[in-house]
């Protein structure tokens, strides 16, 4: 299922106008492999939100090769980007493409599973990225809402599932992103929307 119509998004890549050359060659090395990225739509979304609330840490659950952290990063003066990937092979890719864009210096990445490696990282953080597997995204939110200062946010890609979300019994991964948006926005102290921008992207504000 679309979420949005496909003319409307080469609408939007073309009104956003152009991207940095690495950039593009991270998209095109995703298409090539057919690897999955949360593309440039959502990417300048993230790139404004670390903008807007002034964010100096950010955790990544999920950072492939670094095409997300890439618009984090670039959005942020100063701080650093906390990366989580299992494959050493992609952190080591991406840490180039950082390097040759120069946004490197503000980016660390952790091999490993990411619900261990948050657990492990000490104090709070200005936004929680969460883009695991989808089984995954009820205890990523548990773990991210405890650890996501006042004023930060937890955002999450994915939340729309390719309109799979409308299914009244889904698969495992399906069931998992409706558990987690249930839990969201039944959270109290966060105020939480989604974007029907390329895949739904949840933003929740903790109050």
């Amino acid at each position: 299922m679309e979420i949005i119509n496909p003319k409307i998004e080469d609408y939007l890549r073309g009104a956003y106008g152009k991207r940095h050359k690495v950039l593009l060659e991270m998209e095109a090395e995703a298409e090539k492999r057919d690897f999955p990225i949360v593309g440039p739509l959502v990417g300048k979304l993230l790139y404004q939100l670390a903008k807007m609330t002034g964010a100096r840490r950010v955790f990544e659950m999920g950072s492939g090769y670094g095409y997300s952290a890439f618009w984090w990063a670039l959005g942020m003066e100063e701080g650093e980007v906390i990366c989580t990937e299992g494959s050493d092979a992609n952190r080591e890719q991406g840490e180039k493409y950082l390097k040759r864009a120069g946004l490197l210096e503000r980016v660390r990445y952790n091999v490993g599973d990411a619900l261990q490696i948050i657990d492990r990282t000490k104090g709070e953080f200005d936004i929680v990225f969460i883009d695991i597997e989808k089984k995954g995204y009820p205890d990523a939110l548990s773990k991210a809402a405890k650890r996501v200062k006042r004023g930060g946010l937890i955002v999450a890609d994915n939340v729309l599932w390719s309109g799979r979300v409308t299914e009244e019994h889904g698969e495992e991964s399906t069931e998992a992103i409706k558990a987690f948006n249930r839990k969201l926005f039944s959270m109290k102290d966060f105020a939480a929307s989604i974007v029907p921008v390329r895949d739904g992207v949840a933003v929740a504000y903790r109050l």
